[in-house]
């Protein structure tokens, strides 16, 4: 055992003494050092990238979903208020032209608020006073226009004999009957429904008044909310995005007038009963571009054909088809095309969603939502510090297209000739230039 030790003991000095011979290890270059392997190693790049779009854009659809379910949530007082907003847009220019000619902001907000209230009111009397007067004739002509169309379809092409529509009738009445219940559920319904637009409508007044009052104020006062880097460059393109609404707000006003004017001449020359409300009507339904006309001239058809027969309903047919070429060739381009530069094709796809989720509600806001938009971001892209535009236009009022941008500053500038000069000076290329003046600053 005791030699055993030994042994041990010399082949430990041995190895000992051996490892002192050798010279120290030295790092003669950059030493690499591998991270662990991961899951993500085999992953291209791409369907990293991907994935990393993927979870953001859920991220922003669901915001979007939420925001959504929350304007519905207070939809009681999401509505009043933005049709405040749009009637302020209206009436505004008139609240400061009265305080520009020296009248307190409360009165002038006042003026206007009861001026308007007046308008309306005697534009509904005008409406009811009419349709009251005309109500005994109204009902005899569609008794004799629905015998008239029984009798079309007995004796026209399609031979509907006079059994199957009495039994159609029939069919009609005991579904009626069979939903009487139902029926009192949506009288119970639109009874609720007229104590939400009564609220509605009070709650408008009381918003519009302060928005014609303090609406200066109030933009301000949510700006000084934000970081104070934000507060310049959104109060600029808050300042840009009102004056495309009131723009596009005066523009939808002018275009639904020619159109209420335009069909209702033809309905009264026609001799078509209610002119007056179905030209209401139009000018109502023009509010919502591109289907909106067309669904308010379909119902003036519908009861030219009625009450006056095919012939007089293919006449008014002809009459709203000429105004709605009239809105889309001349007053679009001429009237809304200064106001708000948009596609025709967004025009439509805001007009859908906005159907889809608010109803005709969300198709009326829709494209002024659309304008605003358009030009606050527009605005944010090509100045972000805030500071004003050149010509001190909102930007979603230029055309998006480039030739007809192009064609337009042509007729300007053969309109004025002094333009191109300022336009070189401005530019840098010419005397007198900003960019010089800054510079020798």
């Amino acid at each position: 055992m005791a030699q055993w030790i030994t042994e041990v003991g010399e082949r430990a000095r041995t190895r000992l003494s051996t490892a002192r011979r050798v010279p120290p290890f030295t790092v003669t270059g950059p030493v690499e050092v591998r991270p662990a392997s991961t899951v993500e190693d085999g992953i291209p790049r791409g369907i990293k990238v991907a994935g990393a779009w993927a979870w953001r854009i859920v991220l922003f659809i669901l915001a979007i979903y939420l925001l959504l379910r929350l304007i519905a949530a207070l939809r009681l007082m999401v509505i009043p208020v933005v049709v405040a907003i749009l009637l302020a847009a209206l009436l505004e220019p008139v609240a400061g032209l009265l305080r520009k000619r020296g009248l307190n902001r409360s009165l002038a907000a006042a003026i206007v608020l009861v001026g308007g209230l007046v308008v309306v009111f005697g534009g509904l009397g005008a409406i009811v006073t009419t349709f009251i007067a005309q109500f005994d004739t109204l009902t005899g002509r569609v008794g004799e226009g629905l015998d008239e169309i029984q009798s079309w379809l007995a004796s026209g092409p399609l031979h509907i004999s006079e059994k199957q529509l009495s039994d159609t009738m029939s069919s009609l009445e005991k579904q009626v009957t069979a939903n009487r219940s139902m029926l009192t559920t949506g009288a119970l319904s639109t009874a609720t429904t007229l104590g939400e637009v009564v609220t509605g409508f009070f709650l408008v007044l009381f918003t519009l008044f302060f928005f014609l009052r303090d609406g200066g104020q109030i933009w301000s006062f949510l700006c000084r909310l934000l970081p104070r880097q934000a507060q310049l460059p959104v109060a600029r393109a808050g300042h840009y995005s009102w004056y495309t609404l009131v723009s596009y707000v005066r523009a939808t006003v002018l275009v639904a007038f020619v159109d209420a004017l335009g069909i209702g001449i033809g309905l009264a020359v026609l001799r078509v009963p209610l002119a007056l409300p179905l030209a209401a009507l139009v000018f109502l339904g023009a509010f919502i571009p591109v289907i909106g006309a067309t669904l308010s001239g379909a119902v003036a058809v519908l009861v030219a054909l009625v009450t006056n027969g095919p012939v007089s309903a293919l006449l008014v047919l002809a009459v709203v088809i000429a105004v709605q070429q009239l809105e889309g060739h001349v007053l679009q381009p001429l009237i809304m095309g200064r106001a708000v530069a948009l596609h025709p094709l967004s025009v439509i796809l805001a007009i859908t969603t906005g159907v889809v989720a608010a109803g005709i509600v969300g198709g009326l806001v829709a494209v002024p939502l659309l304008a605003v938009g358009n030009t606050a971001i527009r605005y944010l892209a090509e100045h972000p510090d805030g500071e004003p535009t050149d010509n001190q236009a909102a930007p979603g009022t230029e055309p998006t297209d480039d030739d007809e941008r192009r064609e337009e500053d042509a007729e300007e500038r053969a309109a004025d000739p002094e333009r191109e000069r300022v336009e070189r000076a401005s530019s840098g290329t010419g005397p007198g230039s900003v960019d010089g003046e800054i510079k020798d600053q």
